[in-house]
């Protein structure tokens, strides 16, 4: 059993396309809090986090947008992660991908606490490793990864970090879209990425267990980092930013499982959901239902659905 605290984060600056911040509510509707409960666990739900207004922020780069409202839900998550993973499992309901900035060093701050080192699997069409020179979009959702493993160029800007990731225990699956200054990134960080390529030659199974073998082997904290965006469209279209090509129901179920069976999870976002363009509450539900495998819903458990 364990004690799971919801926050809600309703940031969507990180995006431009409207619809992120609706993404904690339609988690709730979805059923999280009463799907967690069944499955043996206590829930708090500390409601949505609102950061402080912040004054307007420049960059040398002309396309970064939102900067101040992105630094100060950095900051804001930050500190309530941080806070939340000394009394159970942090998991943060979004809202864009840009909150793990936020996420990423709470933790971090709390594992180099314990003692322990952090892991963080991410679930991801995107590996989200731009910085603030490199985005050309001006999407601060595709930079959480970059500053959370210090990455240059966010000094002075985003908070400073307590504990910067260690990019040689981050794995990242299901990457299928990256931006010529991303993959030289990826290239240079130590950044383990499986892509589609990879998980159709060697599958998912094989390639997790190595990584869960890992964090096990240095008694390691785990956060998880969930995008919709992971997953095919066909099956989550509530989503900002579709990629074909991405993990089907079975493999999604798959991962969830292993990570539950690994008793290593002690953190989770769930990101990038977007209830204007889901169809009936469809991905918030794939999404919940993912929760629950990773919390311990058995294949045998799985309910029948009829719609």
């Amino acid at each position: 059993m364990r004690n799971c605290i919801l926050l809600g984060a309703p940031v969507q600056e990180g995006t431009r396309r409207l619809g992120c911040d609706m993404g904690p509510s339609a988690f709730r509707a979805a059923g999280i809090v009463g799907t967690l409960r069944e499955l043996g666990h206590d829930v708090i739900d500390r409601g949505n986090l609102a950061p402080v207004a912040a004054p307007a922020r420049a960059h040398s780069n002309p396309a970064v947008r939102s900067l101040a409202e992105v630094v100060a839900w950095t900051e804001l998550l930050g500190e309530a992660v941080h806070g939340a993973a000394g009394e159970g499992m942090p998991i943060t309901l979004g809202g864009d991908h840009s909150l793990a900035a936020g996420t990423l060093t709470g933790m971090s701050r709390h594992a180099t606490e314990l003692g322990r080192p952090l892991f963080v699997l991410w679930l991801d069409a995107h590996p989200d490793l731009h910085t603030l020179d490199s985005t050309e979009s001006g999407n601060l959702h595709g930079v959480p990864m970059a500053y959370a493993t210090g990455q240059p160029g966010f000094e002075g800007i985003f908070p400073p970090l307590a504990a910067p990731l260690d990019p040689s225990r981050v794995c990242m699956m299901g990457i299928r879209s990256v931006d010529p200054a991303e993959r030289r990134t990826v290239a240079a960080s130590g950044i383990t990425v499986h892509d589609m390529r990879a998980i159709d030659e060697f599958g998912f199974a094989a390639l997790l267990r190595t990584f869960l073998h890992q964090v096990e082997a240095e008694s390691g904290l785990l956060h998880v980092s969930l995008d919709v965006d992971f997953l095919d469209p066909d099956i989550a279209p509530g989503v900002g930013t579709t990629v074909p090509g991405g993990a089907t129901f079975r493999e999604a179920h798959l991962v969830m499982e292993m990570l539950h069976e690994c008793g290593l999870v002690s953190s989770i976002d769930l990101v990038e959901l977007n209830p204007f363009l889901d169809d009936r509450g469809r991905t918030a539900r794939l999404m919940v239902d993912l929760v629950a495998s990773l919390m311990g819903r058995r294949v045998l458990d799985r309910p029948t659905r009829s719609y």
